[in-house]
């Protein structure tokens, strides 16, 4: 469980949430909780390798043309 205290008693609420916030999204529990939120069709070991190949080629396609965009 993620617990977070107020420093010195001065540190305002915003300021909590945002460190909570920052805490829940370090541990990992939100993208477990979205990641059985729907049934996944058990994959092949290969076929999960392949559509993570395919996810990075698209990813790096993408940054060139962000880059290329930015000259």
């Amino acid at each position: 469980m993620i617990q977070v205290t107020k420093k010195d008693g001065k540190e305002s609420t915003e300021n909590l949430l945002r460190r909570f916030n920052r805490k829940v999204q370090q541990s990992g529990v939100v993208a477990i909780v979205k990641g059985g939120q729907y049934f996944d069709k058990p994959l092949s070991k290969r076929d999960r390798r392949s559509k993570a190949i395919i996810r990075q080629e698209r990813k790096a396609i993408k940054v060139k043309k962000l880059k290329l965009g930015q000259k």
